[in-house]
């Protein structure tokens, strides 16, 4: 299987709710660092996984929207506990849409077998969520 991975960071601020949270149940902010993972099992005609432009500008577009954001406000977050293994997933489903809408006509978009979103809340503790495109 190859892997090609690209990292970046955003700063978000947000609260949970419920007693196993202590402290953090008041709002607070985090600075994530992300990497993702591209996999797929043989190399397109040119050689890439995926083009690292490209994959870089498909994860900026996710992050966009939540960069500097208090998720406590966005309504697509209402009700949840946006822990960073909940975001990981999160953004492994937004890039899983913006990889579909790119579609076949960008370089190594096609044949991607899975993803990987590695979410790091600290240099000591990080998430991620793992799967199959489609």
């Amino acid at each position: 299987m190859y892997s090609l991975t690209v990292r970046d960071s955003f700063m978000i601020a947000h609260s949970f709710r419920g007693e196993t949270f202590g402290p953090a149940q008041r709002l607070h902010g985090a600075t994530y660092v992300v990497e993702v993972t591209f996999r797929r099992t043989s190399l397109d005609g040119d050689g890439l996984v995926i083009d690292i432009g490209l994959a870089s500008r498909l994860l900026d577009g996710v992050l966009e929207p939540l960069r500097y954001a208090n998720l406590d406000e966005l309504p697509e977050f209402s009700g949840v506990n946006t822990t960073t293994e909940f975001m990981a997933r999160e953004i492994f489903d937004r890039l899983a849409r913006r990889l579909a809408d790119v579609g076949p006509s960008a370089p190594g978009t096609t044949g991607l077998h899975s993803l990987c979103v590695l979410l790091r809340e600290s240099p000591d503790a990080w998430a991620s969520y793992d799967a199959p495109l489609g």
